[in-house]
């Protein structure tokens, strides 16, 4: 709204708000509004959450140490995906169906995260809503974002149907799908994401720390592909970054990285209330919301199989859990001594983080060195822009 006034409304009269046309400058600006709104909004958010005793409960079964969380409020979520919303809306190009449709699959993912915290949290049931209910909604949403993006016109034809192969040329190696067949594997994409956020989020700041460098990756790759600066290469000819990058030319998509620069804003935000001890929790209403963003950045920038590698944290999370569950299943068989039905385990406990809890280390370095792995995971991905 903000975008409209200052450049669209304003700058005829007053010349040097023609800044904010550049993305650059407002990438920025939304960044530091979600940023400086998580700062201000942030305490009494949490002091609601506390009169309103809406705290964590912890899972009978899960590591000794985190009992003494139980009561910690959860559902701070919220205050990512508002200080994201409004920074977002403030700042973006409204008229661009890209943000509309990232905003929308974010907003909606986290109503569903809001809904199973609240089953939860108010009517104490720690398994939350049905897994097959919210899978559905979740393919529901993310297939319909899916269908409209890949049947339209929203996205440039040269581009829409065509994936994008890590350390490869896009216009020599692409791989191409029919519609149906990439609306499904986009709709897995942000599935999976969020639900692998949703994994991650088991230790104090844990989540929203990969979280944040997976936002600012995206922030990058968004710009690179859309912006329509040009750069004067061999005998002459003006090609445009991304052409230059070898990478996908989608013109409009760098408004994205407005997007993506609001939910790096407000991580860091709440980071400063999460980070351990944790003031608060995020609960599945920001762990779905996030990850649904980071999938929704990953598909309309063409860099889903890049999501594997700058979000290979999530994926290890995910992974340790279907490993362990596929194991347990394949060797569960009758234990005569006691009666029961007992299987082996890959793992002293999943996701992977409560493995090392389980040998003996401490929260906050499983947190750090796993911040430090997404680190050099994001780096190692944008590394993907040159190495082609």
């Amino acid at each position: 709204m903000l975008f409209h006034l200052l450049y669209g409304t304003l700058s005829d009269d007053i010349g040097w708000l023609r800044v904010f046309r550049y993305p650059s400058t407002r990438l920025l600006a939304a960044a530091i509004t979600a940023l400086l709104l998580s700062f201000v909004i942030g305490p009494w958010f949490i002091e609601r959450l506390k009169s309103r005793q809406i705290g964590e409960t912890i899972r009978a079964d899960g590591p000794e140490t985190h009992k003494k969380k139980a009561g910690t409020p959860t559902m701070g979520g919220s205050l990512i995906l508002f200080c994201l919303a409004m920074s977002a809306l403030l700042w973006c190009d409204l008229r661009n169906e890209y943000v509309v449709l990232a905003l929308i699959v974010t907003i909606s993912f986290g109503a569903i995260g809001f809904a199973d915290d609240y089953q939860k949290v108010v009517h104490k049931n720690k398994a939350g809503i049905s897994g097959k209910l919210r899978l559905f909604l979740e393919f529901a949403i993310a297939g319909g974002a899916m269908a409209y993006l890949f049947y339209s016109d929203v996205m440039p034809a040269e581009v829409r149907l065509q994936l994008q192969v890590p350390f490869t040329n896009f216009y020599t190696h692409d791989v191409s799908m029919p519609a149906w067949m990439y609306s499904i594997f986009g709709a897995v994409v942000v599935v999976g994401t969020a639900n692998a956020v949703n994994l991650t989020d088991g230790l104090d700041g844990l989540a929203i720390g990969p979280s944040i460098m997976n936002a600012g990756t995206f922030m990058v790759f968004a710009y690179i592909a859309g912006v329509s600066t040009t750069l004067v290469v061999g005998g002459g000819n003006e090609v445009t970054i991304a052409e230059y990058l070898h990478v996908a030319r989608i013109p409009g998509v760098e408004e994205l990285a407005i997007f993506a620069a609001a939910l790096f804003g407000a991580g860091i935000g709440f980071l400063w209330y999460n980070t351990y001890p944790a003031q608060v929790f995020m609960g599945d209403v920001g762990s779905l919301g996030i990850g649904a963003a980071i999938g929704m950045c990953a598909v309309l920038t063409k860099n889903e199989l890049v999501l594997l590698i700058v979000g290979g944290l999530f994926v290890v999370e995910a992974l340790s859990v279907i490993i362990q569950t596929g194991v347990y299943k394949a060797t569960k068989k009758l234990n005569p001594a006691t009666g029961k039905m007992e299987g082996k385990r890959m793992f002293r406990m999943a996701p992977i983080h409560h493995h090392y809890e389980k040998l003996g280390w401490d929260e906050p370095k499983i947190i750090v060195r796993f911040w430090l792995v997404s680190a050099l995971l994001a780096m190692v991905a944008l590394g993907t822009l040159k190495m082609r």
